[in-house]
């Protein structure tokens, strides 16, 4: 299924999803002749764990930084990010810089060298209002490190706030398989101010995908996000809502596939 030559993107999910958001983007990336790893979190999707068995963002994280730990030498990883994803993708970046190829935030959370990982949802809550979560349900989750708040959207926040724009199916899909999820906000690594340097995190071509119809994270927060990191490329997609792998699949391959030419 999977093409032999051409970058290998590796897609990470958002809050509460998992690599099930990504099955359009996976068929239509092999079938132009990449390989794609879509992959769950710890505690998404169809991952094992149960979010209170997690008790840091490091190991919330794993699934991605082995993968790209265990990439063959010289393999041209483009990691993509989604939303949450982009804290995700930001500490394998660096980690493990010189194995990334670039790195795509698509709609996403995109931190900056010099400020701790949290200010991306710092700022976000600052822009929302309490309401904003509609009938998500919140919960406190008994884990190692202590109690830790959680989440788990409701269908009326996925409709309205996030699925706006996409298919009715998908929507659906989402209501029957998305988990709780954390922010991990009060995580020492999320909050260390010196985690992300120049020489690693900064050295990684950054591209980031505005979606230009969300509601969530508004054009206004993306592009803020954009500025604090001069020189990322920032690419539009328009009419896409917050699940652009949903509401504008074809136009997201293309940008993509733009990304995975120029290192050919």
């Amino acid at each position: 299924m999977e093409g032999s030559g051409g970058d290998h993107f590796i897609l990470v999910h958002g809050l509460g999803h998992g690599a099930w958001c990504w099955y359009k983007l996976v068929l239509m990336l092999r079938a132009a002749g990449h390989r794609v790893t879509a992959l769950d979190m710890a505690a998404s999707g169809v991952h094992p764990a149960r979010m209170d068995e997690v008790p840091s963002f490091e190991d919330y994280s794993r699934p991605l930084l082995d993968a790209v730990a265990t990439a063959p030498a010289g393999e041209r990883l483009v990691l993509v990010g989604h939303s949450l994803g982009g804290l995700n993708i930001a500490l394998a970046m660096e980690r493990l810089p010189r194995k990334v190829a670039a790195a795509v935030f698509l709609d996403a959370c995109m931190p900056c060298v010099g400020r701790h990982m949290g200010v991306t949802m710092e700022e976000f809550s600052r822009r929302t209002t309490p309401d904003f979560f509609m009938d998500s349900e919140r919960m406190v989750l008994e884990t190692s490190e202590g109690p830790r708040a959680a989440l788990v959207f409701g269908p009326k926040l996925l409709a309205a706030k996030l699925y706006g724009r996409s298919p009715v199916e998908d929507l659906t899909l989402a209501t029957m398989l998305v988990r709780p999820g954390r922010q991990f906000g009060d995580d020492a690594m999320v909050k260390d101010e010196t985690l992300l340097t120049d020489a690693n995190y900064g050295s990684v071509k950054k591209v980031y995908v505005v979606a230009m119809e969300d509601v969530a994270f508004s054009e206004d927060m993306q592009r803020w996000m954009v500025d604090l990191s001069p020189g990322t490329e920032a690419v539009e997609i328009a009419g896409a809502d917050h699940m652009a792998m949903f509401s504008k699949p074809r136009e997201l391959c293309d940008v993509l596939l733009g990304i995975a030419s120029k290192h050919d």
